[in-house]
């Protein structure tokens, strides 16, 4: 699977038609992939795309709380468009969520996420980031059973939001659902990461690509 950074939007080509949840597929408008740098060292990761994700086909975009993250991305210099961009520009950064598909009126099922969960995989692996953000409990939940040695249970995401969490082979900093997100929660994202994470050579030496 070869990149295509001629694009941002899908730029490992993955499935568009993607018919692996029928449900999913009849209530969605668009399956929506990965967006990004495919040479970011920061991965964010979210549960399924909202409204505004399911219109424009780009992950956080396109509602109130896409423009919230996308502030954030601004704030921490991956994005140099405006919150409310349909197709920001970003660097260093690359969004992606759980499931791909939107539904209306209820989350993604275990199965759901399930069938997903290849992408996922190949994104973490062909991004290979430095730094994964669980944005809200379940990705928490998900990516701390794959990538800590932590009872998945053990996290609650209010209390780990803002904080560094030691990962094997990456580091974590989960952020709280943008939903259910105060402008303090926020600014205190930011925070970390600007003084704690930039502040410091967050990069680990496991044969990072040169920029």
């Amino acid at each position: 699977m070869d990149p295509n950074q001629d694009r941002l939007d899908n730029p490992f080509g993955m499935d568009e038609d993607c018919a692996n949840c029928p449900a999913l597929r009849d209530s969605r408008s668009t399956v929506v992939h990965g967006y990004g740098d495919v040479t970011a060292e920061f991965l964010f990761v979210g549960e399924r795309p909202g409204t505004g994700a399911d219109r424009t086909g780009v992950p956080f975009t396109g509602d109130e709380a896409g423009e919230r993250f996308q502030r954030v991305l601004s704030e921490l210099g991956f994005s140099v468009s405006p919150p409310a961009a349909d197709e920001p520009e970003l660097r260093n950064a690359y969004l992606t969520y759980l499931a791909r598909c939107h539904h209306p009126d209820r989350a993604p099922t275990d199965e759901e996420v399930g069938n997903c969960e290849p992408y996922l995989t190949a994104d973490v692996r062909m991004i290979n980031p430095e730094i994964i953000v669980p944005i809200g409990q379940r990705p928490l939940e998900e990516l701390a059973f794959e990538y800590t040695t932590r009872d998945p249970s053990s996290f609650d995401v209010r209390e780990e939001h803002a904080t560094t969490i030691r990962g094997r082979g990456f580091e974590l900093i989960p952020m709280v659902a943008l939903d259910d997100q105060t402008d303090a929660q926020t600014a205190a994202f930011v925070d970390h990461v600007s003084e704690s994470v930039f502040g410091r050579d967050y990069r680990q030496t496991k044969g990072r690509r040169s920029r």
